[in-house]
């Protein structure tokens, strides 16, 4: 089945800048986040929806990426193993590899891992991804996590090497322990990956009992890590080595820890800075006064001056989220609207009606400066 172009994904044009696609990709994963649906179905086909978007912008927020993925498209990609949706990049002219014995791909790896050209040495581990959503709360002060994820483990019965404990690898009697078999077509001469030891040069004598021979089993795997202040939906974190353990002895991968803000249900997020919008009474409006707001840290007095109007905006310096590439926080900003009263009691309309022939709103309901913009329509 054809995967779906990443543009048409986040719903921007091929020639889209660098901030247009990240608020694409905001707007987009608010509306698809799996924590915002009720219901089975729904949620599990959000979670698909949700993890299309985050590889997209994954791609295209990358200036070389993006390059990679505009000149050769989904060829540019492979699935990587991984706790989570994950991609690694490859060469997609990897038959250069495979039969002229090329030096390695073209492309640099989506996390580092990836398929590898086997050798008769160790085989680094898969990168793993795992997709951790945070409330704003915790995004704002930081805090340790514990994950609990399913990764490949050394065997602890033939420890790594693949073969029951007494048993040995022999010479690969395909390849003769050369790692590869050549081939000739006319005048060309050509080799590729032995397709008996898989380039191992060896194969094993008796397969382990418990991991038939891989050297890896699946695992279930806890580590804790520390979530710095102030990350945002799509922060990357790296803990290395705890991706999939190595293959004959190679290295272990990495986690990728990949953060999903939540939605907050007043605030509203833009990089280090936070928004929304408080209701007043158009009396502390008018007449000014002080007003008790919420911030992420506790409360705050903000100043409201006399004659306040709708949708003027104040700040609250140093209010808003801690950021990570500099010192100090954001600010917050919060825009009053004013609020009409539905119902007056008898009393209290009397009372406004007489406010209001003092200040000549009966005459002129309407501000003099609007007055003078519309003249020439009434004249």
């Amino acid at each position: 089945m054809s995967q779906s172009n990443y543009y048409e994904i986040l719903g921007v044009s091929q020639d889209a800048t660098a901030e247009q696609i990240k608020r694409a990709y905001r707007k987009k994963a608010v509306q698809h986040h799996p924590d915002r649906h009720q219901g089975k179905d729904k949620k599990k086909a959000e979670e698909k929806k949700f993890k299309e978007i985050s590889q997209a912008y994954e791609v295209l927020r990358d200036p070389e990426k993006r390059a990679q993925y505009d000149r050769y498209g989904h060829a540019a990609f492979q699935t990587a193993g991984a706790a989570g949706p994950g991609a690694g990049f490859h060469d997609p002219f990897d038959i250069f590899n495979q039969v002229f014995g090329g030096a390695g791909g073209i492309f640099d790896e989506f996390f580092g891992g990836g398929r590898q050209r086997a050798s008769g040495r160790g085989q680094r581990g898969d990168d793993l991804r795992y997709d951790l959503p945070i409330t704003l709360e915790e995004a704002v002060s930081g805090f340790e996590k514990e994950l609990r994820y399913k990764r490949q483990v050394t065997c602890t019965r033939c420890k790594g090497t693949g073969a029951e404990p007494d048993s040995q690898r022999t010479t690969c009697p395909t390849c003769r322990g050369a790692g590869e078999v050549a081939f000739s077509r006319g005048f060309i001469r050509m080799a590729q990956t032995c397709p008996t030891c898989h380039g191992m040069r060896s194969i094993l004598e008796s397969p382990c009992h418990d991991c038939r021979g891989e050297g890896r089993r699946k695992q279930t795997h806890r580590i804790k890590v520390r979530i710095p202040a102030g990350v945002d939906t799509v922060s990357k974190l790296r803990s290395s080595g705890n991706g999939d353990a190595g293959l004959q002895g190679g290295p272990s991968g990495d986690l990728y820890v990949v953060i999903h803000v939540k939605e907050h249900d007043i605030f509203e997020r833009d990089g280090a800075d936070l928004y929304y919008d408080v209701p007043i009474k158009f009396t502390l409006a008018t007449l000014g006064g002080t007003l008790e707001v919420p911030t992420l840290k506790g409360k705050a007095t903000l100043k409201i001056p006399p004659g306040t109007q709708s949708n003027a905006t104040f700040r609250l310096r140093g209010r808003g989220m801690p950021s990570l590439e500099r010192e100090g926080a954001g600010d917050q900003f919060i825009r009053v609207q004013i609020e009409v009263p539905k119902k007056l009691t008898k009393d209290q309309r009397e009372k406004l009606e007489t406010f209001a022939i003092a200040c000549g709103d009966a005459d002129n309901p309407v501000s003099e400066s609007f007055l003078k913009k519309t003249k020439r329509f009434f004249e």
